[in-house]
């Protein structure tokens, strides 16, 4: 089951460090580097030092004789610090699945005991050593990617003592208590501690993300990508981030030699062609040995003729071929776009996409809702999503949203912002091309991103509801409220009430990977009709296969297999809804007919 990331509270980091030898002292180490400058400095030594034949090959001894002394002492002090005031009993909890103890876990003065703590799903061994008062400095998970990290627990160990633990870092991972039912990975907050020793009992506890496993994840960690960057514009790509009247971003990829790119661009059947610069943006994954670093450029164009067709071509380096784009109408008229689940950058997926771009040519743009790849930290997973989707996104926009793989294990969607150029206009806490929304002729779309904190964005939802005008009103987001497997009762409460009280139309979803269609919904009750109801989908992109499916009696329609796309076509105050699956079959259809009209 894919699981939903939870709130990451983000605070400001204080940075003290300390001796391999010791765990705990009174002075920080300014000197030593952090974990992640020392990856990078690692693995650029390795790339100069190591032939490409052996990268497979590095096990833990090889590492370990790799690294000088200071790239160990960062290893095994920066992963995470704090300080005590009191004398304290530390507890690490380790999977003891994890084949390899951490080199610096023993040499730091931690005596493994035969306690343990269990979750639904893991066994952890206890660690424990006694510190004096001052800073606590541990080390890395390992430099193999096993996710469930390790996790932490601190106690005075005097009674009558009251224990304030401060500057910890990473301190974007709030501080909880240890107990029963308590959680310790953000990115499965469902996943909480069954069983612990009594004395543990209260404890602060260090909440974390499984992500943090990829810090230092060496053994087993270079990939290749099978597409690496060239001279040659690829991977090119529409968006909005302003009016889809007068405006449009695109986007394309070049290798990292390449330090300037522009746009060329005119009215289809005209000669007066126009320029405009992009800006460049160099992106990194340094775990990708064929192309480390590439440049993603973005070229924003403004004052567009709406209604009108364009043709236009990339020059930097090498040129690319002649492609084309429409600016929205501004007149009455109607509209479509098309709209899938999750994606995961299947070559399945992109069969089907290329057919809907031969099928409905007219559509105004494209959509997904979330989970567009598997691994979103990974460069070569999103390459393998443009590779597979051919030239449609040089065509025709895409306004996605993230869903959890594309933040993968609680680490962020850093990879995803670098490729979209999308509207800044979402929720102050919130990324600002992570939530946003877009006017689309008479239809106001918010696209939520929700694996951010559900509460946080309530605000905002309603306030782009209350104030727009707009006839058609959409929503998407990963995590469909209503479904069997894993419903989300804080989006409904948080969210769903604000689509009774200003009449959402539709919201698109996906993450659990069949397709269903509600009955209109209003207060968590089946609606008496559209116009008191709000409809939910979900859908899926790849192919998918429930044998067995618990009831949903909210459910108009619904399907354990198959795969899925969703045509949406808008004319003024009509709405026709058809989903299609990957053979051309209609398997769903719905209209909508609205009293008013604008």
């Amino acid at each position: 089951m894919m699981i939903r990331t939870t709130r990451l509270t983000v605070l400001l980091l204080s940075a003290y460090f300390i001796s391999l030898c010791s765990c705990v002292t009174e002075r920080a180490d300014q000197s030593i580097q952090s974990v992640d400058a020392t990856m990078d400095d690692v693995i650029s030594r390795i790339y100069q030092e190591v032939p490409p034949s052996q990268l497979a090959s590095m096990d833990e001894d090889f590492i370990m004789k790799f690294l000088t002394p200071a790239e160990k002492k960062s290893f095994a002090t920066k992963y995470q610090y704090f300080h005590v005031n009191v004398p304290a009993t530390v507890w690490l909890m380790r999977h003891r699945d994890q084949k390899n103890i951490p080199f610096w876990l023993p040499e730091s003065g931690f005596v493994l005991t035969d306690q343990l703590v269990n979750n639904d799903e893991y066994e952890y061994e206890v660690w424990q050593k006694e510190v004096a008062p001052g800073q606590v400095n541990l080390g890395i998970n390992g430099f193999d990617m096993h996710r469930p990290v390790y996790f932490v627990c601190v106690k005075a160990k005097n009674p009558g003592d009251s224990l304030v633990v401060e500057n910890n870092f990473p301190s974007e991972y709030p501080l909880s208590e240890m107990r029963v039912g308590a959680f310790t990975y953000h990115d499965w907050s469902d996943l909480v501690i069954t069983d612990l020793p009594s004395e543990m009992e209260g404890s602060v506890l260090f909440t974390t993300v499984r992500g943090r496993a990829r810090e230092a994840h060496i053994v087993n960690a270079f990939r290749k990508t099978e597409t690496p960057s060239s001279e040659t514009p690829d991977q090119i790509l529409l968006t909005w981030s302003d009016d889809p009247a007068t405006t449009i971003d695109i986007q394309w990829r070049k290798s990292d030699t390449i330090s300037q790119g522009f746009v060329e661009y005119w009215l289809t059947n005209s000669t007066d062609t126009m320029t405009n610069a992009a800006e460049g943006e160099q992106v990194e994954d340094r775990m990708l040995s064929n192309d480390r670093y590439i440049k993603r450029f973005t070229s924003r164009l403004t004052g567009l003729t709406p209604g009108m067709k364009y043709q236009y071509r990339i020059r930097a380096g090498k040129n690319s071929g002649i492609r084309t784009f429409s600016t929205q109408k501004t007149l009455d008229s109607g509209f479509s776009f098309i709209w899938f689940g999750d994606t995961h950058r299947s070559p399945q997926w992109g069969e089907l996409l290329q057919k809907t771009h031969e099928l409905h040519p007219d559509i105004a743009f494209y959509s997904v809702a979330g989970d567009l790849v598997s691994t979103g930290l990974f460069r070569d997973e999103w390459d393998k999503f443009f590779d597979v989707s051919g030239n449609v996104f040089s065509y025709k926009p895409l306004m996605p949203i993230p869903g959890n793989h594309d933040r993968q294990d609680g680490l962020g969607a850093a990879m995803y912002y670098s490729l979209f150029s999308l509207p800044k206009n979402g929720p102050a806490d919130v990324h600002p091309e992570s939530t946003y929304s877009f006017i689309y002729r008479n239809a106001l779309f918010l696209m939520i991103d929700a694996t951010h904190p559900v509460e946080e964005q309530a605000a905002w939802i309603e306030e782009k509801l209350r104030s727009t005008d707009a006839v058609w009103k959409f929503a998407f987001f990963h995590f469909p409220p209503y479904n069997y497997e894993e419903p989300y009762p804080d989006i409904q409460k948080s969210w769903c009430t604000l689509f009774d009280k200003y009449h959402v139309d539709m919201v698109m979803s996906g993450h659990v990977h069949y397709y269903m269609r509600t009955k209109p919904m209003n207060n968590g009750q089946i609606a008496r009709s559209h116009a008191d109801g709000t409809v939910y989908t979900i859908s899926i992109g790849i192919g998918s296969n429930h044998e067995s499916m618990a009831e949903e009696p909210y459910a108009e329609v619904r399907y354990g297999k198959g795969q899925y796309y969703q045509l949406m076509e808008i004319e003024n105050n009509e709405l026709k809804y058809t989903a299609f699956d990957d053979t051309g079959a209609v398997r769903d259809q719905l209209l909508i007919t609205k009293k008013t009209t604008r």
